[in-house]
């Protein structure tokens, strides 16, 4: 009894230094929690048909990622409702980081009642890639400027067509914004797909459209198209001579169309970061980028961070180029 009264703290410090050795003990058992994921497949939702631009690009990516990952990511396509099936599929699956999908932003105007919130329930990961237009014409027109375009039509209101791969997709938008600005008035002729509106579009059936580059480059290099404008800010490497839309007399007109990768909301931040890094890396292969840019696509990685407020200013921005040209759902 003296001894232990002799040294009142030992029981605590040998308390303590047990505690301590489980601590230790405990480290290597976090560091492999930490590093467990992921332990099985991961699910990539594509909402597109197989085949199609946007579902080459993510099979272009997911084996990279598998590499990095050291899991197997499998696609599951998912087309329907204009992506809103598979997009909403991807917002209702468990946030383990086993689930993840492509997304791009839906404006409420075509899209009033979406069984998801566009915002509220996806975890945003990155973006993926950018795709800009480039403004099409029929060789027959006899139209080789936005400027002269914009005359003709003036010049026969509501006589000039142009084609979209449908209602209220980016194609569409992309010109009514364009009519907007200028003051015309063109008559919207929607199509099921970019094939059946080029295909037109070369046959001379319509006048004009925004599309892909790489949709529209080897029509213009056989003169079988004109390329009037590229509806980015900057001028586009497979279309280098032809000028920006803004660079036409419309210097606010930027459009592009993008997609990006997103996880159900609730996935763990280490978890997105971890794919993140992941897509990035796959992003940034100079053999990735290079594949990409012969389809008319730009690589675009971000953090979640970046991609989250891009989505927002996106949408953002649709919004209002509703708003201002007053398309309605048809």
């Amino acid at each position: 009894m003296r001894l232990r009264h002799g040294f009142p703290g030992f029981g605590l410090r040998l308390f303590c230094g047990r505690l301590l050795v489980a601590l230790f003990c405990l480290v290597p058992t976090m560091a492999v929690w930490a590093q467990a994921y992921p332990a099985k497949a991961i699910r990539f939702i594509v909402p597109y048909p197989p085949g199609g631009g946007t579902d080459i690009v993510a099979r272009m990516i997911a084996p990279r990622m598998a590499q990095g990952l050291g899991q197997t990511v499998l696609i599951d396509n998912k087309p329907g409702a204009s992506t809103v099936l598979g997009t909403d599929l991807l917002a209702k699956s468990a946030p383990d980081g086993y689930t993840i999908g492509l997304y791009t932003t839906f404006d409420p105007v075509f899209f009033p009642k979406l069984p998801f919130d566009a915002f509220k329930d996806f975890e945003p990961i990155t973006q993926l890639v950018a795709l800009p237009f480039v403004l099409v014409a029929r060789p027959s027109l006899n139209v080789k400027t936005v400027g002269e375009l914009v005359a003709l039509a003036k010049a026969n209101p509501g006589k000039l067509n142009f084609a979209s791969i449908g209602n209220g997709t980016p194609h569409q938008i992309a010109m009514e914004w364009l009519k907007s600005m200028a003051g015309i008035d063109m008559t919207h002729i929607p199509y099921k797909g970019v094939a059946p509106a080029v295909a037109d579009l070369v046959a001379g059936q319509v006048d004009v459209m925004f599309t892909g580059t790489s949709s529209a480059a080897p029509h213009v290099k056989a003169g079988k198209l004109v390329a009037l404008a590229v509806s980015s800010a900057k001028r586009q490497a497979s279309f280098p001579a032809t000028p920006t839309v803004a660079e036409s007399g419309y210097p606010e007109f930027d459009f592009i169309t993008w997609y990006g990768l997103a996880a159900p909301a609730g996935t763990p931040r280490d978890i997105v970061a971890r794919i993140n890094q992941e897509v990035a890396a796959a992003l940034n292969q100079a053999e990735t980028k290079e594949k990409l840019l012969g389809m008319g696509v730009i690589s675009s990685p971000t953090s979640p961070a970046e991609f989250a407020a891009f989505v927002r200013s996106e949408g953002q921005k649709l919004n209002n180029i509703i708003k201002t040209s007053g398309v309605k759902p048809e």
